[in-house]
């Protein structure tokens, strides 16, 4: 399996997914941080991958997402966007129903 085959499957089989720089416990940069507890904030489970321990899909989501900068998240198999579309989102009160949608639909 390719590393595009890679990336897709874990969109696909993660209900709510965000690519970041470290982990949700020891973010690696601001925008990981902030996107993270924003994460945090709307109550459901969320995966997450790490790119500065995958070098491979760090090259290479930017292309499969059309995104070029980290954080990347991606509710129900879809690209939301990074830390600022994160933020606005949720302070406009759309992020958590998008979550909650999937997370319901994923029990």
């Amino acid at each position: 399996m390719d590393i595009v085959d890679t990336i897709k499957g874990q969109i696909a089989d993660n209900p709510v997914l965000i690519y970041m720089k470290g982990s949700p416990d020891a973010p690696q940069c601001g925008f990981s941080a902030k996107a993270t507890q924003i994460l945090m904030a709307c109550g459901e489970r969320f995966a997450y991958i790490d790119i500065l321990a995958n070098p491979d899909i760090r090259a290479t989501l930017p292309s499969v997402s059309d995104w070029p900068t980290f954080p990347q998240l991606f509710v129900g198999g879809e690209l939301v966007g990074g830390c600022d579309i994160i933020t606005e989102m949720h302070q406009a009160g759309e992020l958590q129903p998008m979550i909650k949608a999937v997370a319901v639909n994923d029990d």
